[in-house]
């Protein structure tokens, strides 16, 4: 029965192979024929990807008679056009204005939802709940698809160790396993497993490549890393996302090896295409392509020569290809298989979205008035905000609180509407969110008092205030003066059991060109916390951020802390419903929260050096600061419960294996508090002897499990050879024999160990 099995196996992926090749040669009959017909212009027109404006943009510059320019031939596709409607008419002039009637891409910034908006990405990485993180892509692909989109500029799958890089909340964090499993669940959520289908949206996984890396955590700034760094710790989620298949890659601002990422043959093409075999097109990021002159690369007709081979094959919005390429053909700088190469990738994209079939599939009305924010989803993001939080601290299970009494909610992200969705939230429209302080009355209306008060601005620098506010009010300075403010609330605190206070950062204190040099808690909300605490009333810290906080100082005297990043349109329900108990918390951090900003960049996957420190013990002459211990304030993948869960010691099924064996690491976790929850066990390796220094740990595996109260279960890991291997001196990828330790624990500080050797 089971050879039949196999046999039928066999042939089903004989016929899934089959079909893909045939399809694959009606595309290339289709697209030959249609590129016989296109002259030089039209074919450079399919590389030139514009902006009317009208959205939220990333750079000064916005497209001009773009009209006029689409009935010439001269545009591939569209971003930033936001409406089901919009999109209709552009494309209907593309579709029977020009001469041959080709279809436009239309493209947006999906970060994390369209017009219902989930957590932002570093949240949704804190669930490590893969399956979640898929489905929120897909519903993101449902809602963007049927108002008209076909294309998201999503996933963006930057390693990120340094804080102060605004972006790190467009990300998954800083570790390349987690981040290689998100990258691959948002590409599939996103594209599902057929892009012709209407309710998928095609993936363009960002910033290619080491963005996340750039020096001193200052947006668009320089990168410079070694090659085996690179292909250990940076590369992986790029790579992972390329083999789930993503239709296109978007090259990054920085410098790789010297070269801007946009004109860099060895990365766009030599790896990229030749060493991982990817087959779908690459884009400019927002007119990188002519930012390469302020990189020295020469003036524009240079640097789209050299982008255009390097293996560029679309450039966003900076019309170096269409003004400059005709030229340099011409001049024998590119040759016309180069052109033709980079427009029969864009016309295969569109074939695959089904777009040379049915130019309108994404705009149908019914859909659109029924799949955009409905109810259904409505209750997916709430769902999906709450498996996103992180509890930082519950001294004395002050938390959950109870629905009774009075609670004073305090804080300027408490009622702050436009805060709730976060950095990038591109379509989302903050008058549907849901505050924190109406979160509360839902839960609590006729069986708890609130008593709200404002406390204090988000900040009372009026500089800082116009830098965030670019796209709208973010940090609304209060006409009342911060000792009002600060009295109200301290009013409102001596009349309540406890308190809640809601603080944080504004939505676009992080995100794109939202780098900082100070990561604490800005002044006006130290004072207003310094103020409640002389109340004696018991505090509970909701902390709303995209990046890690340094809050040591808050750590060490407010007994209850959550994270809860910034949480997208059901944002305050998601809040009540972890705070008031309906939901058990189950997040755990995928950055590293520093104690102070002098220990930036930190992370828990560091080497040894050759003068290791003794935790935080203090030994002259060793790796230690004077003034601060090493170790972080919460480490990498740290996150507590309501409940206790318990680690007994780690067992493994042998003490040696070969590279075609396997060893099994278990564990048993058990529930020992008193509510129902959710632990996400963590696997780690180190490898204690190798050619190249290894990482002290590196994540290898987790499993999300849910216990009741009492309950325990046996947690296995199968360790192989592939979790082993890694990229040596020479780029060779293999593992090597000798010790490993394997570490299972609740994060990466705290875990069972144990060892075995890999023999050959």
């Amino acid at each position: 029965m089971m050879k039949g099995l196999q046999r039928l196996l066999l042939a089903l992926l004989v016929l899934v192979a089959a079909t893909a090749q045939s399809q694959d040669a009606k595309m290339k009959v289709f697209v030959d024929a249609l590129m016989k017909k296109m002259t030089l212009e039209e074919k450079i027109g399919q590389l030139n990807l514009l902006t009317p404006g009208g959205g939220i943009l990333t750079g000064a510059v916005v497209s001009q008679d773009v009209d006029t320019k689409i009935r010439n031939g001269q545009v591939g596709g569209l971003f930033g056009v936001i409406g089901m409607e919009k999109i209709k008419t552009v494309q209907t002039i593309a579709v029977t204005q020009t001469r041959l009637k080709i279809p436009l891409l239309f493209g947006s910034d999906v970060i994390h939802g369209y017009k219902t908006t989930f957590p932002i990405p570093l949240g949704l990485a804190s669930s490590w709940d893969i399956p979640l993180i898929q489905s929120t892509a897909a519903a993101a692909a449902n809602e963007a698809s049927a108002d008209g989109l076909n294309w998201a500029f999503s996933p963006m799958v930057d390693i990120a160790r340094d804080p102060r890089w605004g972006r790190v909340a467009e990300g998954a964090g800083e570790d390349p396993y987690l981040g290689s499993q998100v990258s691959k669940a948002m590409v599939r959520g996103y594209q599902g497993n057929d892009l012709s289908k209407n309710n998928t949206l095609m993936a363009c996984v960002k910033h290619f490549a080491l963005y996340g890396a750039a020096e001193a955590g200052r947006d668009y700034n320089t990168t410079d890393m070694s090659l085996v760094k690179m292909y250990n710790e940076y590369l992986p989620p790029y790579k992972a996302a390329v083999d789930a298949g993503t239709g296109s890659v978007m090259s990054s601002f920085n410098e790789i090896n010297g070269v801007p990422a946009t004109g860099n043959k060895w990365l766009l093409t030599d790896l990229l295409r030749k060493q991982w075999g990817f087959k779908g097109f690459v884009v400019s990021d927002y007119t990188s392509l002519n930012e390469m002159m302020d990189h020295g690369m020469g003036d524009l007709q240079n640097c789209s020569a050299l982008a255009l081979n390097a293996g560029l094959d679309m450039d966003m919005v900076g019309e170096g290809f269409l003004t400059t390429i005709k030229k340099s053909l011409a001049e024998g700088k590119v040759t016309l298989k180069t052109i033709d190469d980079a427009c029969r990738r864009i016309l295969e994209a569109k074939y695959k979205l089904g777009l040379f079939e049915d130019p309108f599939r994404y705009c149908n009305e019914e859909r659109m008035k029924s799949e955009v924010m409905n109810a259904e989803v409505r209750k997916f993001t709430r769902e999906a905000a709450r498996h996103t939080f992180v509890l930082l601290k519950n001294d004395n299970q002050l938390l959950p609180l109870k629905k009774t009494g009075t609670i004073a909610l305090i804080g300027p992200l408490a009622d702050s509407r436009e805060n709730m969705l976060g950095t990038w939230a591109v379509s989302g429209d903050s008058k549907y969110a849901v505050t924190v302080l109406e979160g509360f009355k839902n839960m609590l209306s006729g069986r708890a008092e609130i008593i709200y008060a404002k406390g204090a601005n988000i900040s009372d620098d009026s500089a800082l205030a116009a830098h965030v506010n670019v796209f709208g009010p973010r940090i609304d300075i209060d006409k009342r003066s911060p000792e009002e403010m600060i009295d109200e609330a301290v009013a409102a605190a001596n009349k309540a059991q406890v308190v809640v206070l809601v603080a944080g950062e504004a939505s676009e204190m992080s995100g794109e060109a939202a780098s900082r040099t100070d990561l604490s808690l800005p002044a006006s909300q130290k004072r207003l916390i310094a103020a409640l605490q002389k109340t004696g009333k018991p505090i509970v810290m909701v902390l709303m951020s995209g990046r890690p906080q340094v809050i040591e100082a808050e750590s060490k005297t407010v007994p209850a802390i959550i994270e809860v990043w910034h949480p997208g349109t059901e944002a305050g329900n998601a809040v009540a419903d972890v705070i008031f108990g309906d939901y058990n918390p189950s997040g755990k951090l995928t950055m590293t929260f520093p104690r102070n900003m002098g220990q930036i960049p930190i992370y828990y996957a560091a080497k040894s050096t050759g003068r290791p420190n003794d935790g935080d013990n203090f030994g002259k002459f060793k790796s230690n600061y004077l003034d601060a211990p090493n170790s972080p304030l919460y480490p990498f993948g740290y996150g507590l419960s309501y409940t206790k869960f318990s680690y007994s010691d780690l067992r493994l099924s042998g003490n040696t294996m070969k590279a075609a064996e396997t060893i099994t690491a278990t564990v048993t976790v058990s529930n020992t508090g008193n509510y129902d929850g959710e632990e996400t066990v963590q696997l780690y390796i180190r490898d204690l002897v190798g050619t190249i220094g290894r990482p002290l740990k590196e994540l290898k595996g987790f499993q999300k499990v849910f216990l009741k109260k009492g309950e325990s279960k046996e947690i296995s890991f199968v360790i192989n050879n592939e979790l082993l291997k890694f990229y040596n001196a020479s780029l060779k990828y293999d593992s090597e024999p000798g010790k490993f330790q394997v570490f299972i624990g609740t994060n990466s500080s705290e875990t069972k160990r144990g060892e075995f050797e890999l023999v050959k």
